[in-house]
């Protein structure tokens, strides 16, 4: 996915942009993501904050206990709830190849009310919205949440939605835009 757009402050796309003692940074995104673009670009205008950040989300993304449709479900309800752009773009299409129907992501992208989700979906979307929107979970949702994701489960569940707020508050911050092509939100 490529930036597009003027963002706020410089991206760092390339390693020769950071000062020697900070590849390292660069080279890990490389290393884990294929490229430096989306929140990595402007966050290596910090390199020690954007490295720790991409390690973080290395293991949100790629060793989290949540499975892949639930990840990608939580991960675009936190992007809808925060109206971004790119990581709907970015997350959309992986949502889909991990198995979540294109019933809930319309549901999600229109903020539709949850009657009509399948119970397994409903449960998310609510807990994330319940989260960022009321910036609590009922004792309802989180017992639901607990019993089917388990202690370290629903951990890694609320840090998926903290991790890529943080994202969305990056992307939305500096203007990070995607490509003129990429799934948009209505």
């Amino acid at each position: 996915m490529t930036d597009h757009g003027d963002a706020r402050i410089p991206l760092i796309s390339t390693r020769d942009q950071l000062p020697e003692d900070a590849r390292h940074h660069y080279d890990h995104i490389m290393e884990t993501r294929g490229y430096v673009g989306g929140p990595f670009g402007p966050l290596l205008n910090s390199p020690d904050l954007g490295g720790q950040v991409a390690r973080l989300g290395t293991y949100i993304r790629y060793e989290s206990v949540l499975p892949g449709a639930d990840r990608e479900l939580a991960i675009i309800t936190t992007g809808r709830e925060f109206d971004c752009a790119y990581e709907w773009a970015a997350h959309e299409p992986i949502a889909r190849e991990e198995g979540v129907s294109d019933e809930t992501i319309d549901a999600v992208a229109t903020r539709a009310p949850l009657d009509d989700f399948p119970a397994d979906d409903a449960q998310i979307v609510r807990y994330v919205r319940q989260l960022l929107r009321d910036h609590e979970i009922d004792d309802e949702t989180f017992e639901v949440a607990y019993e089917r994701f388990g202690r370290q489960g629903i951990t890694d569940l609320t840090a998926t939605i903290g991790f890529y707020s943080l994202i969305a508050c990056t992307l939305n911050a500096f203007e990070i835009m995607p490509a003129a092509d990429a799934p948009s939100l209505p």
